[in-house]
């Protein structure tokens, strides 16, 4: 399957919202608002880094990528997610090619490393590891990962965009 990873343009916004809706519907671990939190994070200048995968002329996948914060204060850390692509295209790596491509952009500007909440099975691959003892409040030990980059291992919690809390909670 021939498809192109790229940045995310404007006219992409509708499809991206389409997809994400319809990949994470059937999740029993989604909260059903990941289409509303990248049009958060758009809204509000947010998003990072946000990368769609293209066959034949249409968004099949996109990742995003948003500014997250060390306790510390030490600079150059990102989150990943969410990551969706087209139910029916799912399984074909095309995820994988979205978050390989959006590690490779983090490298290219120096960061610190790349946080997410998600399953450790499937995160392994691109070098995420669980740092329990570095989770932030709120977040589930267990699934809470991170890449180091820049640095060699983290040492201090860091924590998601303020944009991940649902503004009706």
């Amino acid at each position: 399957m021939n498809v192109i990873i790229r940045p995310e343009r404007p006219e992409d916004a509708a499809a991206i919202h389409d997809i994400t809706r319809r990949a994470f519907a059937p999740m029993a671990y989604a909260d059903g608002n990941e289409q509303d939190l990248i049009d958060r994070f758009r809204d509000a200048g947010a998003l990072a880094i946000s990368l769609v995968a293209e066959r034949d002329g249409a968004v099949v996948g996109q990742a995003s990528f948003t500014e997250a914060f060390a306790a510390d204060g030490s600079p150059g850390w990102y989150a990943l997610g969410p990551v969706a692509v087209e139910p029916g295209l799912q399984k074909q790596h095309i995820g994988s090619k979205l978050i390989e491509a959006g590690i490779a952009e983090l490298r290219a500007r120096d960061a610190a490393g790349c946080v997410l909440t998600g399953d450790p099975a499937y995160y392994r691959r691109f070098g995420f590891r669980p740092y329990p003892d570095l989770c932030p409040e709120g977040q589930p030990a267990a699934y809470y990962q991170i890449l180091p980059l820049r640095v060699s291992a983290p040492d201090s919690v860091v924590c998601f965009h303020p944009l991940f809390q649902d503004p009706a909670e």
